[in-house]
């Protein structure tokens, strides 16, 4: 494996195509473009990233403690086995079209757009933050220990766990399919519409008109905030509420239990079959 410590790089394809193994010790990485493109066995420690797609078309690698500015943009594309420790990624569009990525004490602070059309994706105590539309189209995520902010987010979606997460995300989970959430705090309008298969377990959700139109929703002892109102309309639902829930509105099927329930809405729009079970009795659950 070559070792490259403390060097500078700039300008089309510095280090293309190295197929041996490359670790990079305090290396920058210039204005310009495509620096270590389809390389393979790559290693950065302590790098600083700032020209555009360093990281196209790579095949394992592995950075830790390093820096993407703002004009390393779209640095991660068309990959595989990526890992990453320890770092601060400042450039916008990041990981797209990566299979098997895994982060680890990683903030993103403009995470716009980031991880589309991605699979076998790992998330441990990873930070984004103006992440709107982040995991569009992206299969099996794995997140423990993720703050989000942003809005759109994990649409089209399939085969996901998230745990011990804050999830400040308008829109989240749209058309998502075989999702599943554990003790999380999911605070944004129109949480999960058009779901299928999507189970929150000891989760507090905040939002207007949450979890509408899904399919096979499951609820296990969670909690609504006062702004969560006009909750389940036209899904087929299964949930036990911890407490007060301000309004349910025409579930299709299944059955919902809580504590309390300020307004049940059971109009002339409810769709077939209609038979949705609803009980309010200060249930201790």
């Amino acid at each position: 494996m070559e070792t490259i410590i403390n060097k500078f790089f700039e300008g089309e394809r510095p280090l293309y195509c190295r197929r041996d193994g490359l670790r990079l010790e305090g290396v920058v990485i210039g204005p310009g473009e495509s620096a270590i493109k389809e390389c393979e066995d790559v290693e950065a420690v302590k790098c600083e990233f700032k020209g555009k797609y360093p990281f196209w078309e790579c095949d394992g690698f592995v950075i830790r403690d390093c820096i993407f500015r703002e004009g390393a943009r779209a640095a991660l594309w068309y990959t595989r086995h990526c890992k990453m420790y320890d770092t601060l990624v400042e450039a916008p569009k990041m990981f797209r079209r990566i299979t098997d990525c895994y982060l680890e004490n990683v903030r993103i602070p403009d995470a716009l757009e980031t991880f589309w059309d991605c699979d076998q994706v790992t998330l441990r105590h990873v930070e984004a933050s103006n992440a709107n539309y982040i995991f569009m189209h992206t299969d099996n995520i794995d997140v423990d220990h993720f703050k989000l902010q942003g809005n759109y987010s994990f649409q089209y979606s399939k085969n996901v766990v998230i745990r011990n997460s804050d999830l400040d995300t308008k829109d989240a989970f749209w058309e998502s399919e075989n999702v599943t959430v554990y003790d999380s705090r999911i605070q944004g309008e129109f949480l999960g519409w058009y779901a299928k298969n999507l189970k929150l377990v000891r989760c507090h959700i905040g939002g207007t008109q949450p979890l509408c139109y899904c399919e096979n929703l499951i609820l296990e002892d969670c909690t609504f905030e006062p702004d969560a109102d006009l909750a389940f309309e036209y899904s087929s639902v299964q949930a036990t509420v911890k407490g007060h829930i301000v309004s349910v509105k025409n579930p299709r099927t299944g059955f919902i239990k809580a504590g309390s329930i300020g307004e049940i809405i059971l109009d002339q729009n409810i769709k077939q079959p209609g038979n949705c079970i609803i009980e309010k009795n200060d249930l201790q659950l």
